[in-house]
């Protein structure tokens, strides 16, 4: 229940928040998930399939990456698979938000979820040495 909370708290607040744009800059929608440990394969395999679905389905959604942690760090603290989206600018996250297919596929992956984690940021270029 309070996962659900968290999620719904985290949707209402990138509603209401106002971005500031970054000139031509893409906005990266980064999502992680951490499965409850009685998610199955065949349910985890349905996420991941619904997720990268959601390319076709959403207008504004210019990229869409995916895998799971393969990282030797041992900092990812249970969170097996991310997600990196890449819109053109906020409204067409924002219109990703709240599309009528990511509601279906939020409502299909909470009852798996034993946490999630979202950042959003604006794309800069590192200065080459």
């Amino acid at each position: 229940m309070k996962l659900i909370a968290s999620l719904s708290a985290f949707l209402a607040m990138a509603l209401l928040s106002i971005s500031a744009p970054a000139a031509d800059a893409p906005l990266r929608h980064v999502v992680h998930f951490k499965f409850k440990p009685q998610a199955d394969q065949t349910q985890v395999q349905k996420v991941v399939d619904e997720f990268a679905a959601l390319r076709g389905k959403i207008p504004g959604i210019e990229a869409l990456e995916y895998g799971t942690n393969v990282s030797p760090e041992g900092l990812d603290q249970g969170y097996t698979h991310c997600w990196i989206l890449t819109f053109k600018n906020a409204a067409d996250r924002d219109a990703y938000l709240v599309h009528p297919d990511h509601k279906t596929f939020v409502d299909l992956v909470k009852p798996l979820l034993e946490g999630a984690l979202v950042v959003d940021f604006f794309a800069k270029q590192a200065a080459e040495k």
